[in-house]
């Protein structure tokens, strides 16, 4: 049975107890998972936090994502002999959170500073990010290229030492397998036009606007990230269908 969960590190804890019920049998290969909700709801737990274990599981080959459909279990879990903890490592979520934090902070001083040849920066890297929404890789070194600059306007290099190596810890097997189910040319896209809202805050030299617009702009990322994994549309359409059938039965 699923139980409650104690704070520490949730979404490992989640993919424990999950990786345990899979080694019982009591999570049969095959069987389908909860939604998403359930489990929220069935572990006292936040979706984000169900999301970065099932991610955490999907890694590890215990369970198989599939969009619109579910979480199924791809394989039983084998038992190893007790070793020493995994050294720890921060969820996407917590990454995420993160940034928001410092880069906030830095967008309100980049605007204050901001002087026409940074600006011109800025827009170049707009251009290269148009020509790269279908792009993965090269949107990721652009992105990564966009929010640097910012922290370079300050000048400040720890600040912008500390905004590359934030970002890059998102090149993890758990966060770019989290990515692979909700980037693509559509969210690419939608945070090149994120960016130009940070780009002309900053040009306007609008302290106040630029640290809104990059609080929204990483609040809206962590939301395209936290969106379903499809199962409850699936669910709703299955028991559609099914309602269907009853109908024309009577």
């Amino acid at each position: 049975m699923f139980s409650a969960i104690e704070s520490r590190r949730l979404y490992r804890q989640v993919a424990d107890q999950i990786r345990s019920m899979i080694a019982t049998g009591e999570l049969a290969v095959g069987q389908r998972l909860p939604p998403e909700r359930e489990l929220a709801e069935k572990l006292a737990v936040s979706r984000p936090t169900i999301r970065e274990a099932l991610i955490v599981l999907e890694v590890e080959g215990l369970v198989h994502i599939r969009m619109g459909s579910g979480i199924y279990v791809a394989r039983k879990h084998t038992v190893q002999p007790a070793q020493p903890e995994r050294e720890p490592f921060e969820g996407p979520f917590e990454l995420l959170q993160a940034r928001a934090i410092i880069e906030c902070a830095i967008a309100e001083e980049a605007a204050q500073r901001a002087t026409p040849s940074d600006i011109a920066v800025l827009d170049e890297n707009l251009q290269q990010m148009a020509s790269a929404v279908n792009d993965t890789d090269a949107a990721l070194e652009i992105d990564r290229a966009f929010h640097t600059a910012i922290a370079g306007i300050v000048g400040n290099a720890a600040l912008i030492r500390f905004t590359g190596e934030i970002y890059d810890q998102r090149m993890t097997p758990y966060f770019e397998k989290l990515a692979s189910h909700f980037e693509g040319p559509d969210s690419w896209t939608r945070a090149m036009e994120e960016h130009r809202a940070i780009k002309d805050a900053i040009a306007a030299n609008d302290p106040k606007a630029a640290k809104q617009a990059m609080r929204t702009h990483l609040d809206r990322s962590q939301k395209r990230f936290s969106e379903s994994f499809g199962e409850e549309l699936f669910r709703d359409d299955e028991e559609g269908r099914a309602a269907a059938r009853r109908n024309a039965e009577t």
